[in-house]
């Protein structure tokens, strides 16, 4: 037991720092913006004018938390590196959070794709390039030119999937809590889960806690895509790093439903010059089609949603668990 009391101990410790940080925004000035509003975003005026990109604040305490544990209790080189790519993903949020227009997506991209290129090649470098098929616990060892590409696009799709889920209050945060305790739950059934992996998920589920208290309907403070862009880099690692990076299909569902039909709409549009426009008869992303076709509240939309992930992935578990026996 003493040996996870480090592990602990740094999670209690990221939780009420992200906790004060949340509630005195030191250095505001230097590090956050506030909301413009989103376009075509339903109910996103009133949001304007709100603290956002704090995802800088719990981003960097879930790096520093990891990092420092991670030295600890046995240093491993290749956590120090994603780390680092994790206050980049941020990084690149906070400059187009604090800018004065909204950065152009060209741009975005480009940068995510950069972080992206760098943790693929951490991943394959430092934690091998073998993963295993989560339901069934089978092992497979991948070309390395095959899981670079395969991990450049999961991290290219993941955080773009979750910077556009976040458009309701605590939604985001949540649908990462229930996926960080599922991969973990998951990675523990295949026998993945180290204890490197056990101190990044009670990490982040630390911060994002915090964070979750000011920002549940009607939220205080934004995570802004500071947050949202290093949280979409880090659960990308992070089932690549507990060799499950197919369960995204199904763990990560209600962010790919969500957001990634929203991101996938819009790609389609422009690549095709609008000739070609997916769902049309639905609002993207999908909370917002239950607020504006259906009149959801924005609990009751979070409601539905996190639930709807909730069930997910009990599912999952249960079905991981008998195909395991």
């Amino acid at each position: 037991m003493s040996e996870y009391l480090p592990l602990i101990a740094g999670g209690v410790a990221a939780f009420i720092i992200t906790l004060l940080l949340m509630k005195f925004l030191p250095f505001s000035n230097f590090f956050i913006g506030h909301d413009r509003g989103r376009l075509y975003a339903e109910g996103a005026s009133v949001n304007i004018g709100k603290p956002t990109g704090v995802g800088f604040y719990f981003s960097i305490v879930f790096a520093v938390t990891v990092v420092t544990v991670n030295i600890i209790t046995g240093f491993r080189s290749g956590i120090i590196y994603a780390m680092i790519l994790v206050v980049a993903a941020m990084v690149t949020g906070v400059l187009d959070d604090r800018s004065k227009e909204a950065w152009n997506e060209y741009i975005k991209g480009a940068m995510d794709a950069v972080i992206a290129l760098f943790g693929s090649f951490v991943a394959v470098y430092f934690f091998g390039r073998d993963f295993v098929f989560g339901l069934t616990g089978s092992r497979i060892e991948l070309n390395v030119v095959l899981f670079i590409v395969l991990a450049f696009i999961l991290y290219i799709v993941s955080i773009n999937a979750i910077n556009a889920t976040d458009g309701i209050d605590g939604l985001s945060s949540s649908l990462t809590i229930l996926t960080v305790i599922t991969a973990a739950i998951v990675a523990q059934i295949n026998g993945t889960l180290d204890k490197n992996g056990l101190l990044m998920g009670i990490a982040l589920v630390a911060v994002l806690a915090a964070y979750l208290i000011f920002n549940f309907n009607p939220s205080k403070v934004l995570m802004g895509d500071a947050g949202s862009r290093a949280i979409g880099f880090f659960v990308a690692f992070y089932l690549i790093y507990l060799k499950i990076p197919f369960a995204f299909l199904v763990i990560c569902l209600p962010f790919l439903l969500d957001g990634g039909i929203s991101v996938l709409k819009i790609t389609i549009g422009r690549l095709t010059k609008r000739k070609i426009i997916i769902f049309k008869s639905i609002i993207t992303p999908i909370h917002d089609e239950l607020r504006k076709k259906h009149g959801y509240s924005v609990k009751k939309t979070w409601a539905v949603l996190v639930s709807a992930a909730l069930i997910i992935d009990i599912i999952y578990i249960l079905i991981c668990l008998l195909l395991h026996k």
